[in-house]
């Protein structure tokens, strides 16, 4: 077993020492990125819950109902180094520009970090589906001692963007599983319609797509399923066999019944966890670690 190695203090200590260090000691975070104590692997056997905040990297910064929530990165820092601060969240998948701030702050010493690669898609772009890997590489991801790397794969086949996107994660596939990290794909069959891009949300539109980000790459003993919840998970599920995360979306509407769904999910087999990123940094009633608390306790691991 990995043994977690004791936190050093961490390099800044406030938002504003992220900024000096920024200007006069860049090289201070690649020595952050390798002092930072790892996740210990035998944590991969429990459920996970892993806090998401990659969405502003591809113009994507409404939350709750508010078009510009995730647009403040000193706010968006305090919310995530809050909520990761909280008992039994294992992990972060995030932007190199995130990764490296929190990193710098502390805030994911011990925890399973992973980088997010195409966040090339804008919304409402003409190339949205010609998803570009504009974030992390395999070879950047290894190199900041992280975890694995995420990959968002929209499948349309009306969209010729498509066939490049499916073919930059397929080699995205490939060489993160050369250097044996993860490979976590989010996939969704989408569609256009009015200019903007729409994911399909139903049990046999997943079913679909799951197959398609199961098969691609070389081989997939490195590759897990970033999944939406959606009717009849049971069936959706039997898709895979792919280790699965469930994602959260926007929030901003019942959050019991979206409780309530997660927990449902979760008593799937290979259904590992939660990556959940929206709806805990900018819940409705403003409290951060009451909504991370809240949905660790669906993981039978309660604060």
């Amino acid at each position: 077993m990995n043994t977690p190695a004791t936190p050093a203090a961490p390099a800044c200590r406030d938002l504003g020492a992220v900024t000096r260090t920024r200007l006069t000691d860049p090289d201070a975070i690649r020595r952050a990125a390798q002092d930072r104590p790892r996740f210990d692997k035998a944590g991969l056997a429990r459920p996970l819950f892993i806090l998401a905040a990659d969405h502003p990297a591809r113009g994507a910064v409404a939350a709750g109902g508010n078009p510009t929530a995730m647009g403040d990165r000193h706010d968006l820092l305090a919310r995530c180094v809050e909520a990761l601060s909280r008992p039994g969240v294992d992990g972060f998948l995030g932007t190199p520009d995130l990764v490296e701030d929190l990193t710098l702050l502390g805030a994911l010493d011990g925890k399973l970090v992973l980088g997010s690669m195409n966040r090339g898609g804008f919304p409402g772009a003409t190339f949205e589906l010609d998803d570009r890997f504009t974030g992390y590489d395999a070879r950047g991801i290894a190199e900041a001692g992280l975890d694995g790397g995420k990959m968002l794969l929209r499948v349309d086949p009306a969209d010729p963007g498509t066939a490049d996107t499916l073919t930059a994660t397929t080699r995205a596939v490939n060489e993160l599983a050369e250097r044996r990290l993860l490979a976590l794909i989010e996939p969704f069959k989408s569609v256009r319609a009015d200019g903007r891009v729409r994911n399909i949300l139903e049990p046999d539109a997943q079913i679909w797509v799951n197959n398609i980000a199961a098969a691609l790459g070389r081989t997939s003993a490195y590759t897990w399923l970033k999944v939406p919840v959606v009717p009849e998970m049971e069936r959706m599920m039997a898709s895979t066999t792919m280790p699965t995360l469930l994602l959260g979306g926007e929030g901003g509407g019942d959050t019991d019944a979206m409780y309530a769904s997660w927990e449902r999910a979760l008593r799937i087999e290979h259904v590992r966890g939660l990556i959940i990123g929206r709806t805990m940094l900018f819940p409705s009633d403003g409290d951060v670690a009451g909504a991370v608390d809240t949905a660790v306790s669906l993981l039978g691991r309660g604060a």
